[in-house]
C-alpha cells in the first residue's frame, strides 16, 4: 500500500481538477456545487483506488468500482442540486472524462 500511496493521491488531485474544471464547463458556478464535488471525490475516489489496487486492478473490479462511484455522485448532487437531469449529467459526465483521461495518462506514462 505504501508504493501505491501517492499514486492514489495523483489520481485523486487529477479527479478532483478534472471533475472541477468539467462543472465549470458545464456551467457551473456555485460553490456549493464544486466543493460538493471535491468532497464527493475524497470521499468516492480514495476507497474506490484502494479497492482496485487489493483487487488487481482488473477490468471487473475498476468497472464496478466506477458504476458505484457514479451512482453515489449522482445521488449525491441530485440533493446539492436538486434537480435529477442535471445530477446525471454532472455524475456520469465527470466520471466518464476523469476516467478517460486517467487511463490516457497511463497510456502515455507507459509508453514514455
Amino acid at each position: 500500500m505504501n508504493d501505491t500511496l501517492p499514486l492514489i493521491v495523483f489520481a485523486l488531485v487529477g479527479t478532483i481538477l478534472i471533475e472541477w474544471g468539467m462543472l465549470r464547463l458545464l456551467g457551473e458556478r456555485r460553490g456549493k456545487v464544486l466543493w460538493a464535488s471535491v468532497a464527493m471525490n475524497v470521499l468516492t475516489n480514495l476507497p474506490l483506488n484502494i479497492y482496485i489496487t487489493h483487487n488487481g486492478g482488473g477490468w471487473t473490479a475498476i468497472a464496478v468500482g466506477e458504476c458505484i462511484v457514479v451512482l453515489v455522485e449522482v445521488l449525491c448532487y441530485r440533493c446539492v442540486v436538486g434537480r435529477w437531469s442535471t445530477a446525471i449529467v454532472y455524475g456520469v459526465l465527470c466520471n466518464a472524462v476523469s476516467f478517460l483521461v486517467g487511463e490516457l495518462v497511463q497510456l502515455v506514462c507507459l509508453f514514455f
